[in-house]
């Protein structure tokens, strides 16, 4: 099963950047819990998706033989 390629994001990086610099000082406790569920769900789905990729690359290299 193939899927369309899916054009590049914009951005590289930006987001992450400017919400790892961002002051925190300005949140309540609530606020930060929230913030840390977000950035969790957020790790958790990148991580899904960086296994996706090297469970296609594995394929393709068993396939096709070591292409790095």
């Amino acid at each position: 099963m193939f899927e369309e390629p899916v054009e590049p994001r914009a951005f590289s990086g930006r987001a992450l950047n400017e919400t790892t610099h961002e002051d925190l000082e300005i949140y309540g406790v609530a606020e930060l819990e929230e913030r840390i569920e977000a950035l969790q769900a957020e790790i958790a789905r990148t991580r899904a998706q960086l296994d996706k990729k090297r469970a296609g690359r594995d394929a393709a290299n068993a396939l096709f033989g070591r292409l790095d």
